[in-house]
């Protein structure tokens, strides 16, 4: 019986300690810690695909905000090629009475293919004319990001 307490006692000591390591190290920071700075971009080439399919006005903007702000990040400035794929709801991201033209407008002229889905467009019964006329055309959005996983694109589905 006094091994077993001894045992248990000793355990409980080991806990203890292991707990108050612990909680040194959540409360008081490495120097490591505090000078991180994000990961490294050390390949020549970045790629990535937005999913947008919702038609939700705060989503819808904050992925366009989301996306300059990627392009604008000094570890990929110059990298990243991108991409928004828009299928679903997020098909009135492209719609002329929908008020994203000069954020599309940015993105295009940095060089972002901005892609919609023909099955939702035939599904919503909308033609080209309903959308900016610098939008592109995929078959399907999910074949897009199908393909586009396969080729190694990183997918974002804010």
């Amino acid at each position: 019986m006094m091994t077993s307490l001894l045992r248990l006692s000793a355990l409980a000591a080991l806990l203890l300690t292991g707990c108050a390591t612990s909680h040194a190290q959540t409360t008081a920071p490495t120097k490591a810690a505090t000078e991180f700075a994000g990961a490294v971009a050390d390949k020549a080439e970045y790629k990535v695909v937005y999913q947008l399919d919702s038609n939700d006005p705060k989503l819808i903007s904050q992925t366009l905000h989301n996306m300059l702000n990627a392009l604008e990040d000094p570890r990929l400035k110059g990298k990243l090629q991108m991409e928004l794929v828009a299928f679903s709801g997020g098909t009135d991201v492209y719609l002329k009475t929908q008020p994203y033209e000069a954020d599309l407008q940015a993105l295009r002229q940095k060089g972002v293919l901005l892609a919609q889905c023909l099955n939702s467009m035939k599904k919503r019964n909308l033609s080209k004319e309903d959308l900016f006329p610098f939008v592109s055309y995929v078959p399907t959005g999910n074949g897009e990001l199908i393909i586009r996983q396969a080729q190694g694109w990183a997918i974002v589905h804010p």
